[in-house]
Formats: C-alpha cells, sequence, structure tokens
C-alpha cells in the first residue's frame, strides 16, 4: 500500500454510469466489520442468495450501490471525489442495517481499499472497501432470507482455506481482503493499520494462464500489457484449479 499517483485509472475519475465502450461503472460501498474472538480476529460475512444475477451464492462482506439518497443533501455529483467518499460512507452504514440488522457509526469507518472490475465485466460495481469495528450491541443482528441466506463471524484464514476445499465461494476482492485482515491479532491493531495507510486501490485485469486465471494488480511486471508471463515483479491472485493463492513480490 502507498503511492498510487502514476498507477492506473481506478474508476474514481467520474465515469459513473456513463455507457461507452466500457461496461458502465456502479459506485458501491462494503463494510468489513471485525470482532475480537476467542482464537483471534473474526470478520462477518454473509452469504448471498445463489439465485441471484450478481454473487450469487457467494460469502460477501455486507454492501451494495450507492443510492441517490446517500449523498450528502441528496445532490448527485460523481464528480466530486469527496461528495461520492461521503455518499459511500453512508451506503456502507445503510447496507448494514439492510443486510445485517447492525446499526454501525459512520464515524467508525476506516476506508482502506477501492475496487474497480475489469471494462468487460457485466455488471461492474466499483466499491469502496471500509474497515469498523462491530458495534458493541450484537443482539439486533440477522438476515432477511431473501437476498441474504446466512452469515458468520470468521477466522480470515481458514475462511480462505474452506474457499480452496471447495466449501465455499468468494471474489476476488474478498480473498485479498481477507488476506490482508490475516496478519493482525486484533480489531484495534487493524483499524488502527488500516486506518494509517493511504486507501490502496485495485483495478483489476484477468490472464488465463495453465490450469485457471490470474488476476494483476499495480505493480505486477504483466499488469499494463495483460501478459502474465513478463517477468519481474508479482501483484496477483492465481485463481487455479488446485486452489487461489495471492502473490506480492516488491519491484
Amino acid at each position: 500500500m502507498g503511492n498510487e499517483g502514476d498507477e492506473e485509472p481506478t474508476g474514481l475519475e467520474g465515469r459513473f454510469g456513463r455507457p461507452g465502450e466500457e461496461t458502465a461503472l456502479i459506485p458501491a460501498a462494503t463494510t468489513v466489520l471485525l470482532r475480537d474472538g476467542s482464537d483471534g480476529l473474526e470478520v462477518l460475512m454473509v452469504r448471498r442468495n445463489s439465485k441471484l444475477e450478481f454473487a450469487g451464492g457467494m460469502w460477501v462482506f455486507p454492501g451494495g450501490r450507492i443510492d441517490p439518497d446517500d449523498y450528502p443533501d441528496g445532490r448527485v455529483e460523481p464528480d466530486d471525489p469527496e461528495v461520492v467518499l461521503a455518499a459511500a460512507r453512508q451506503a456502507a452504514v445503510r447496507e448494514a442495517a439492510e443486510e445485517t440488522g447492525l446499526v454501525v457509526e459512520a464515524s467508525t469507518l476506516v476506508w482502506f481499499s477501492h475496487w474497480t472490475p475489469p471494462p468487460i465485466t457485466p455488471k461492474r460495481f466499483a466499491t469502496w472497501f471500509f474497515v469498523a469495528p462491530a458495534p458493541t450491541e450484537l443482539a439486533g443482528l440477522r438476515v432477511d432470507g431473501g437476498e441474504i441466506h446466512d452469515h458468520g463471524w470468521l477466522d480470515p484464514h481458514r475462511t480462505r482455506q474452506r474457499r480452496n476445499a471447495g466449501e465455499i465461494e468468494m471474489a476476488p476482492p474478498t480473498w485479498i481482503t481477507l488476506e490482508q485482515l490475516a496478519p493482525y491479532r486484533s480489531v484495534d491493531d487493524a483499524v488502527r493499520d488500516l486506518g494509517s495507510r493511504p486507501p490502496e486501490h485495485f483495478a483489476t485485469r484477468f490472464a488465463s494462464v495453465p490450469d485457471g486465471i490470474v488476476a494483476m494488480y499495480h505493480g505486477d511486471a504483466g499488469y499494463h500489457d495483460e501478459d502474465p508471463q513478463r517477468p519481474g515483479p508479482r501483484h496477483r491472485l492465481w485463481m487455479l484449479a488446485d486452489g487461489w493463492r495471492y502473490e506480492r513480490e516488491p519491484a
């Protein structure tokens, strides 16, 4: 994480909802809620209805698209980064309440990453990821049984193991977020450290490799020309038949 000044566009340039050669971007927000469990850090995840068109059946973090009412004073200004960030923060709070019943204070949210899918993705959610301590009051935690069919407080490391064992499904941003969280031993450590860094922007580029697909990100030697064989530093998620693996090597 760090200097993003010379990287590829990440969906923060006001292209939301503007169709063209690329699939239009839909602004969205995700809330990664953490608590201290008996064996270490736990993250709240929900399983989406398998019949849903987008991410059906996957385990995800609570979240969804940014609605017009989420913008300050109801003024939709997609070209103003500060206004969109405020709207994303409000959407994260609203979606957490709608999908889990939990009341999350906007002031506790720490923006730590932003994700933009490849241009050819059929439905492209440009998503702000926020991390926050779980509310002290968890009695209201529940899922509606409609869009969301299950939930759980999960260990980041074991959850990735379950995906590789074929027990659950998830998307690349979820995997990498869990990888980012795995080293932390407490909520305070995670929130403090992630909040001390500039938010990291991931604009995904896919390429085919033997036995699967590789998702490449900024800093990968093959990122710009989408050549996974190009020698050099690596920043990628290997999504192979025998399992997923995140690789990040410095230049």
